[in-house]
Formats: structure tokens, sequence, C-alpha cells
């Protein structure tokens, strides 16, 4: 890999070409008119991955008879922590690719193609385009999640005080598709079949498709180049490397895909999952351990690279967390949940989608609030955000431990009141993290630290299935008061970190 602090730290020429237009643009809720294209592709995107993402562990876990898979939920938290942590952690090369290789704009096409080829491949009730269609999902959602976002930072200028907020609007689209898509998912896939549910996950990213395709008029310059080479010869010795290592991982992957479904390789799920566990944490230690000793940064890039791993660790350590929504809170809506409200019974799927109402009702209130706030001077800064988020994500699954203990089929108010909180602390975390990583990354290496941004969230993904394969084996009360004791102590140990973080920053807040 080139070193990325070698190239000039000049103006980024995948920048916004004419800051004077960005400026004056405000075709769509004061913001560039191109945000709303990014807003639509995001939306449709979060539409097919959390429609497909509220019924895969029920899925795996239902019984063959009602055309499920059958797994225990061992090896269906195995699989389910396997598939949205590697989604997660392919940001991180689909960053590095769309850096050197391709650029933002054509790998936010590239990955929308294979991700509605995943979800019409798992669309076929077979196992083996089951299992394709989730690789197929992973490397397409590796390639668009943390380049649309990147995009998204290059509407604007540095000085553009427009930035969070324009962000903060995108997040809005996020949460719109991932609101109606278990309602509609859910319902398909639970009530009629399960296939035609993972099939309409597919049709929303085909339009999601077709609309960046339409729109991509709109974005002007932005993100539609790589960033230059050093040389035309360092060029071509990038490509070839990439190339040779592409192959490579490619044919190992099918041998082993061919070699599993055979017999030839005995191997489980579980231990597939518990070798790319390894791989994630020998990933994340590693890539830290290069960006740190690769020279050529400013004394202050380097310490604002410092604030990131803090703000990783963190990040981190809130989606092992808050990322359960998928995995055991689902399983305790399908099975420990009486799921009826005013006398109409509804799908356990349709829980997943109180996260995004409550952000729409929330939003606003905390835009309003950090202005507020910063009007005086008293707005918290962004690690003490993240340290908030910690408690209240932890005192989520805190409000868990009364309904478990008391047995049986509960109310759904106190998973209502579960995704309260856990929405509150995402306020607090996710697009505070998303703007920070915009402005705290080196422009020559932004895709690639808005990967490292998504890896945390792989790391979380993948801690949160896990916990899940041991909702069989655990006492729930047990179970939900270890994860809430684990978040109230990380999110103390960040408030004692907050001082040092704000001065690693530089002057970002």
């Amino acid at each position: 890999m080139a070193n990325p602090a070698s190239a000039s730290p000049a103006v980024d020429p995948r920048r916004v070409p004419n800051p004077t237009i960005a400026v004056h643009d405000r075709a769509f809720f004061g913001h560039p008119r191109g945000l709303s294209t990014l807003f639509f592709t995001e939306m449709w995107e979060r539409f097919s991955y959390y429609g497909m993402r509220a019924l895969l562990l029920l899925f795996m876990t239902a019984p063959v008879a009602s055309g499920g898979l059958g797994f225990n939920a061992a090896k269906g938290g195995a699989i389910y922590a396997l598939y949205t942590s590697m989604v997660y952690m392919m940001t991180l090369p689909g960053g590095w690719i769309a850096d050197r290789f391709i650029g933002q704009r054509r790998a936010v096409l590239y990955g929308g193609i294979l991700i509605a080829c995943g979800h019409f491949s798992m669309a076929v009730p077979l196992l083996a385009t089951f299992y394709f269609g989730l690789f197929l999902i992973v490397i397409g959602t590796g390639l668009l999640k943390g380049n649309v976002s990147v995009i998204v930072g290059y509407l604007y200028t540095p000085e553009d005080k427009r930035r969070d907020a324009g962000f903060s609007l995108f997040y809005m689209g996020i949460n719109m598709g991932a609101f109606f898509s278990p309602l509609v998912c859910g319902y398909l896939g639970q009530n009629v079949n399960w296939h035609l549910g993972f099939a309409s996950a597919g049709v929303g990213m085909v339009f999601g498709l077709i609309q960046y395709v339409a729109g991509s008029r709109y974005l002007g310059e932005a993100g539609l180049h790589p960033a230059p080479a050093e040389s035309p010869a360092a060029a071509a010795t990038l490509r070839q490397r990439a190339v040779l290592i592409g192959s490579v991982l490619v044919g190992a992957i099918v041998l082993f895909a061919v070699g599993a479904f055979t017999g030839v390789i005995p191997i489980t799920a579980t231990q597939v999952a518990d070798a790319a566990g390894y791989f994630l944490l020998f990933l994340t230690v590693g890539f830290f351990g290069w960006l740190f000793s690769t020279g050529g940064w400013t004394t202050q890039e380097r310490r604002r690279l410092y604030a990131i791993a803090a703000l990783f660790l963190a990040a981190g350590i809130f989606w092992s967390v808050f990322e359960q929504a998928g995995s055991t809170l689902n399983l305790f809506a399908d099975r420990n949940t009486n799921n009826v409200f005013a006398g109409f019974p509804f799908p356990s799927s349709w829980f997943q989608s109180m996260n995004s109402l409550f952000l729409w009702m929330l939003a606003p209130v905390f835009a309003w609030l950090w202005i507020r706030l910063g009007d005086v001077g008293k707005e918290p800064s962004s690690p003490a955000k993240f340290a908030w988020s910690l408690v209240f994500v932890a005192a989520g699954f805190a409000i868990l431990i009364i309904p478990a203990r008391q047995g049986g089929q509960v109310s759904p108010m106190w998973l209502t009141v579960t995704y309260l909180l856990h929405t509150i602390g995402e306020l607090l975390l996710s697009p505070v993290g998303l703007s920070a990583m915009t402005k705290l990354a080196p422009a020559r290496i932004a895709g690639l630290v808005m990967g490292i941004w998504f890896l945390a969230t792989s790391v979380g993904n993948y801690i949160g299935g896990r916990v899940s394969g041991l909702y069989e084996s655990f006492a729930l009360p047990s179970l939900f008061g270890a994860v809430a004791a684990f978040g109230v102590v990380a999110g103390l140990i960040m408030f004692a970190l907050t001082p040092p973080i704000k001065k690693m920053m530089g002057g970002v807040n």
C-alpha cells in the first residue's frame, strides 16, 4: 500500500470543483442539490439492508417446516455476527479502492449493483444462494456505505457551516429507509414468504440505483476521480499489486466455498465466525499500527489520528451493545414479547422500525439543543457526547432486566423504552462521529478514514451477534445485566478521557 502521507497535502482535486457554486447552491432544504441524490441513494440502500437484517436471524432460527433454516441460536448468531461485521469491515478496502482506483462515485454505483444482486440471490430458496447472497451484499456494502458519506462531505467547502446540518439531513435519509423496510420486508417475510421479504429488499436497492444514476449530474466532480498518484510508474505498480492480491483473495474464497459445500473442507459456520473474529482483531490492531508508524504526518494530523483511534474504541463498544437490535433484542421480541398493540397483532420484526421512528422525533430536538448550547458556549464536545451515548445504550439493556425476571410474554412497552434509550445514545454518537471523521481525517485518506469509522461498527456488530448466541444457554437477566454493566463502565472511562481527547482533536469539537 502506498504511503498515504507522502502525497501533497494541498487541495484535494476530488472535492467540490467550484466552491462558489457550492456555497450558493441551496436547492435541497438550504443545501446543495446533490445532497438529495445521496439522500435517496442511502435511503434505499438502508431500506434494503435493514429490511433483510430484520429477517435474517429470525429466518435462520425458524423451523424448516415454516420455511426457515432450522439453526439454533448459537449457529444463527455466529452467522449473523460474521455477516454484519463483514458488511462494515469491507468499507475499509472499499474506501481504499475508491481513493486509489475508481473514485467514490463509481464505488457507490458498483456497490449498489452487487447489493441488489445479493438480495435477489437470497430470494432463491437454496442454502447455496443464501450464502452467496450474503457474500455479494458484504462486498457491495463495502463499496457503497463509506464512500457515499465521503461524497456528502465533498459537497461542502471546509469552511461551509452547513456541513454538520447536511450530515444530519443525510442521516434522516438513512433512517427513513430503516423505518419503512422492517414494515414492508418484515411483513412480507414473516407473514407471506421469507424469500419474498428478501426480494423486496432487492427491489428497494434497484430504486436507489435508478435515482442515483439519474441524479448524478447534480454532484458535479465530487468524488468522481481517485486521488492522483505520485507518478505514472507508481500508479501502474499499485494497480498490478491490487490485481494480484485481488485475484488471490477471490480464488481463495471460491476454493474455500466449494470445499466447504462439498465437504472436502470440514468446517462449520461457527468455526468460520471464530476465525473472522481473530481476523477482525488482527486487522484493527494491524491497521492502526500501520497508520501510526507511517511517516510524513504533520504534528496536528498525528494528534488527530490518535483522537480518531480513541473515538473508534468508544464507537466499537457502543455498537457492540446497540447492534444487538437485530440479534438479541430481535429474539426477545419474537420469543418473549406479546406482540399485540390495541388488539392488533404485529410481526416481531416491526420493532426494528422503532429506532428510526424515535430518530425522526428526536433528531430535530437534538439539532436545536446543540445550537442552543453552542450559542452559550456549553455544547458538549464529541468525546463527551460519546461518553453519554454509552450510558444511554447501557440503560436500554438495564431496563430489560425487570421483564426478563418476570418470564413469559411481556408487554411490548419494555422494548419500546429500550429502543427510546438506544436512540438517544445513537443521536449522541453516530451523526457526531460521521461529521468528526470528515473533519479530523487528512484529506488524502478521507475514504480510508471513513472506512475506519465503519470498521468500529464492524467490531460492534461482531460482538453483538456473538452475544445473541448465548440467548438459549444463558439466563436472560444475567445476560442483559452483563451487557448493561459493560456499557456503563465504558462510559465512565470515556468521561475520564474526554479532556485529553479534546486536546488531541486540535480545535475540532
